[in-house]
């Protein structure tokens, strides 16, 4: 047996696996242009990430002045989605150490999972695309327990304990949705001083703070 302090854990998908506001920004700026606005600025667009698609749409279009209502929501949202999906990995990367940090914690027996607000389907096709799906034993996405059930709430990361088999676990992250679910799931959480911030770097309220994906087994040891 392992004595790693974690037999579990769970990683929020964009901004904390992979730099995929290199193509939602462009989804973004395409419904935007749909709708009769200007585009935003790629670095702008990445503060917007982290509620799931509408959410970031919808900061996207009041950055923009509209207040939209919920048909127009509806629309805009699907022309996002339909774009995004088919460019979803165009220039969508890993961060910098995530697959080695992956393949270092499944050699010290963690059992790992993919908890995004990013509806499963399309957070499936992007970790497939890009040759990580081997990672994880479950992906769970915004919309896989239903309804109003997606980060913050905890139902996804207690779903994935549960098929992962683990009694040990911890969470990753980069943004709020990321803290509270794991403090809803009354999980300790290592957030990233890169990726998508909803607040700034120092109000995120993780337990501990890398700036490297690297350093992320030294971190869950140390939390540990």
């Amino acid at each position: 047996m392992s004595d790693f302090p974690f037999d579990t854990i769970l990683f929020d998908l964009d901004g904390t696996l992979v730099d995929s506001n290199r193509d939602l920004a462009p989804a973004v700026n395409h419904a935007l242009v749909y709708a009769g606005h200007g585009p935003i600025a790629e670095s702008e667009i990445r503060n917007f990430i982290g509620g799931g698609a509408a959410l970031m749409l919808r900061r996207a279009l009041e950055a923009k002045g509209e207040q939209p209502s919920d048909e127009r929501m509806a629309e805009l949202t699907d022309v996002l989605l339909k774009h995004y999906w088919a460019h979803i990995a165009d220039n969508t990367v890993p961060f910098d150490g995530v697959v080695a940090t992956l393949e270092a914690l499944a050699a010290k027996g963690c059992k790992l999972a993919v908890c995004t607000n990013k509806i499963e389907q399309p957070a499936r096709q992007l970790i497939e695309a890009l040759g990580l799906t081997h990672h994880f034993v479950a992906i769970y996405g915004g919309d896989t327990c239903g309804p109003g059930r997606s980060k913050p709430e905890p139902d996804m990361l207690l779903a994935a304990i549960k098929v992962c088999g683990g009694t040990r676990a911890a969470m990753v992250g980069d943004s709020t949705y990321d803290v509270r679910a794991a403090r809803n799931a009354e999980l300790p959480v290592v957030t990233l001083s890169f990726g998508y911030h909803d607040v700034p770097v120092s109000e995120l309220g993780g337990d501990v703070l890398i700036d490297h994906f690297a350093d992320l087994p030294a971190a869950l040891a140390k939390l540990g």
